[in-house]
C-alpha cells in the first residue's frame, strides 16, 4: 500500500515474517546513515537484536525507553535528544521506531524535531500502532493538560507491518488495537464491520489479521491523504476520541488503555446524539455489543464530568468556542457536527 501526499509519498508493507528482511528493506531506502533503533524495554529484548544484526551495513545504537503511556513525555524526549547528541547524530542520520504507539509517538516526534527533523521509519509491533498510529505522520507526546497536545506532522519513510509481531503481545494489548479497527469500521467501511460481526473473537480475528488490517489501513489512507493536517475529513478518524482522550488525561495516563478509553468514547458519544436525534436509534447498541464481543468496555467509573470538560477544553480539535465532533448516520458513514464547546458538557453528563 502506498501513501500519496504533496510533498511525500511512501509504501506500507504488510507481510508476515517481514522482520526477517528489515536489512533489506532499509538498504532500499538509506544509505550511508547512522541509525538509532528507539523501542521500549518490552519490545526491544524480543526484535531489537535480530534487527539490529541485520543492519551490519550501518553504524547503529539503541535506545529502549520505559514501556507504557508515561514515556510519551518532553522529559523522555529531551533524553532521547541528548542521546542522538552524544552519538553524535547529524540530519544526515535516521531513527527506527520499534514497538507499539506510544513509542512510534514518541521517537518519531522526537526525529521531527531533532535539529529541525531527520529521516525515521516505523516498525509497529502492537495492532493499535499497525491499525492507526503508524501511518499519516502524526507525532506527539503528552503534556498535563490533555494527550498528544505536543507534537508536529512528519511522515515516516517508510511503514514495515509484521503481524507475527502480535503473537507476542498480552491479550489486553490485542484489544486496544481492535477498538481502533471497529472505529475503522463504524466511520467508513461497513463490510469491515461486517467482517468483525463474522468473527468469532480476538483469536479468530489474529488468525486473519493481514486482511484485517489492511482494510483498516485503506479506510486511514484515504482520509490521510484528502486532509494530511486534520483540517478537515481527517478529523472523521476520531470517532470516540474526544471523550476518549479526557478519559485517559484524567484516569492519569497509562491507568486504561487508549483502545479502552476509545471504546467508550465511542459508546457514550453515541448515546446522546441518539437522544438529541443526532443519529438513528440503535448505533449505540451495535457499538456497545461489537466492544463486549470483543472483550472492550462501554463504561468508565468513577465518571468525573466536570474533569473530562476541563480535559475536553484542551482537545486540539477545538477551534475557537467550538469543537468538532464525529458522529455516524449509519454503520460505515460518518459525519463531522460542529458544536459550542460548552455543549459538549451534555455529551458527558448524559453520558454518566
Amino acid at each position: 500500500m502506498e501513501i500519496v501526499l504533496p510533498d511525500k509519498s511512501y509504501q506500507i508493507i504488510v507481510k508476515r515474517h517481514a522482520l526477517d528482511s528489515v536489512g533489506e528493506w532499509i538498504a532500499s531506502l538509506w544509505k550511508n546513515k547512522k541509525i538509532a533503533i528507539i523501542s521500549d524495554e518490552n519490545v526491544y529484548p524480543i526484535y531489537g537484536e535480530k534487527i539490529q544484526q541485520q543492519l551490519a551495513d550501518y553504524e547503529v545504537c539503541h535506545y529502549a525507553v520505559p514501556a507504557g503511556e508515561s514515556s510519551k513525555s518532553l522529559e523522555l524526549a529531551n533524553t532521547l535528544y541528548e542521546f542522538l547528541a552524544d552519538q553524535q547524530f547529524t540530519r544526515s542520520d535516521a531513527v527506527i521506531a520499534l514497538g507499539g504507539g506510544v513509542v512510534g509517538d514518541l521517537a518519531s516526534f522526537v526525529a521531527s524535531t531533532y535539529m529541525r527533523g531527520i529521516a525515521f521509519v516505523q516498525i509497529p509491533t502492537s495492532l493499535l500502532a499497525q491499525v492507526d498510529s503508524s501511518i499519516g505522520g502524526k507525532t506527539a507526546v503528552n503534556s498535563s493538560k490533555a494527550k498528544n497536545m505536543i507534537g508536529t506532522f512528519a511522515q515516516p519513510d517508510g511503514v514495515l507491518i509484521d503481524p507475527e509481531t502480535l503473537n507476542t503481545l498480552p491479550e489486553l494489548r490485542v484489544r486496544e488495537g481492535i477498538a481502533e479497527i471497529i472505529k475503522c469500521g463504524a466511520i467508513s467501511d461497513a463490510s469491515l464491520w461486517q467482517d468483525l460481526e463474522k468473527l468469532t473473537g480476538v483469536q479468530n480475528l489474529l488468525v486473519h489479521s493481514e486482511a484485517i488490517i489492511l482494510k483498516a489501513l485503506q479506510v486511514k489512507k484515504t482520509v490521510v491523504e484528502e486532509d494530511e493536517f486534520d483540517n478537515g475529513s481527517r478529523l472523521l478518524l476520531n470517532f470516540g476520541h474526544t471523550i476518549g482522550h479526557a478519559i485517559e488525561n484524567t484516569a492519569g495516563y497509562g491507568k486504561i488503555s487508549h483502545g479502552e478509553a476509545v471504546a467508550i468514547g465511542m459508546v457514550k458519544i453515541s448515546q446522546t446524539a441518539e437522544m438529541n436525534q443526532l443519529m438513528p436509534a440503535g448505533i449505540t447498541q451495535k457499538i456497545s455489543t461489537m466492544n463486549q464481543k470483543y472483550g472492550l468496555p462501554i463504561n468508565y467509573q468513577p465518571w468525573e464530568a466536570e474533569k473530562f470538560y476541563t480535559a475536553i477544553t484542551h482537545d486540539k480539535k477545538a477551534r475557537g468556542d467550538n469543537l468538532n465532533i464525529i458522529l455516524l448516520k449509519d454503520i460505515g458513514q460518518a459525519y463531522i457536527q460542529k458544536i459550542k464547546l460548552t455543549d459538549i458538557k451534555d455529551y458527558i453528563i448524559e453520558g454518566k
